[in-house]
């Protein structure tokens, strides 16, 4: 049986002859299906490939997102820590005003029921005089504790002599220009410079401690701590007792410092307050001139 095909005939130019190539149909099928499966094949490779190279984008869009929001969230935790130090700070200067003054219940009394209850009828309705208090307690304040400042027990010694380059309080942080809550105070030291511990204690921390870098820290008793940051050298170890003026550290600026200084706080009863309450009554006291500018933390 003869079948049918394709004939493809060639002629030669010098001789004339010509040449036939015979090529079945189912041949020529074949080709086409071997055309169309490598086709489709090639395809369906590229397009996975595509697939692929979309997934990874999408992918490092995502990982690069998490990370934005996980430096996003570090951001929140760290300001919020520093709102809730300077709210702790604000409600410690509230109880030593009723304290003091005898104004309001006991210290877990809200805001209204001390206001409400308070002898003085003008600390609710004027600021002026609330502040005239405040200013009023800290002097009534100094007056009473006067011994206690000249006692070791009380963090009244200036840990470095050096200028103040930042003081406790609200201002711009040094990394990021906003603005911020500083727990402490920062002194001139350059690195090496000896620190001393500012009353007698117990050496509770002394070591890497996240933005404070190496850090010590000394419990004084009746719930007074101080801190002691950015150290380039620890020269104390937890549970050693330690004296007024003793070198516990040497300065430096590691952990979040811009630069080498001294980091210094005092805590009561956990909440970040003002060290110049207690360093004024020291003597001497290094030159309070502000600094070129913040260093850190």
């Amino acid at each position: 049986m003869n079948q049918k095909c394709f004939v493809l005939e060639f002629a030669h130019s010098e001789d004339g002859r010509a040449k036939r190539i015979h090529v079945s149909y189912k041949s020529v099928a074949y080709l086409l299906v071997s055309i169309a499966i490598l086709s489709l094949c090639t395809f369906a490779l590229f397009s996975s490939y595509w697939r692929m190279t979309r997934q990874v984008a999408h992918f490092n869009q995502l990982r690069a997102d998490f990370d934005h929001l996980q430096t996003r969230y570090q951001e929140l935790e760290r300001v919020t820590g520093q709102h809730t130090a300077q709210i702790a700070s604000l409600e410690a200067l509230a109880n030593e005003v009723t304290v003091a003054y005898g104004i309001g219940g006991p210290p877990t009394a809200p805001t209204s029921a001390i206001l409400q209850d308070s002898p003085l009828p003008g600390v609710k309705e004027s600021v002026k005089e609330y502040n005239f208090l405040k200013a009023a307690t800290y002097s009534g304040i100094y007056h009473r504790y006067a011994y206690a400042w000249q006692n070791h027990a009380l963090p009244s010694l200036w840990p470095v002599n050096g200028l103040l380059r930042s003081s406790f309080g609200g201002r711009s942080d040094p990394f990021s220009g906003e603005g911020t809550f500083h727990t402490g105070i920062d002194l001139e030291a350059a690195t090496g410079t000896p620190v001393h511990v500012t009353a007698d204690g117990v050496v509770t921390r002394a070591g890497w401690s996240g933005d404070y870098g190496k850090l010590v820290i000394v419990d004084h008793g009746n719930g007074y701590e101080t801190y002691y940051a950015h150290l380039s050298q620890c020269l104390v170890v937890p549970g050693e007792e330690v004296q007024r003026g003793q070198v516990v550290a040497l300065s430096g600026g590691t952990g979040r410092a811009t630069g080498p200084h001294m980091h210094y706080e005092v805590r009561l009863r956990g909440t970040p307050v003002n060290p110049y309450k207690y360093l004024v009554k020291a003597d001497p006291a290094p030159s309070a001139k502000r600094g070129r500018g913040d260093l850190g933390l």
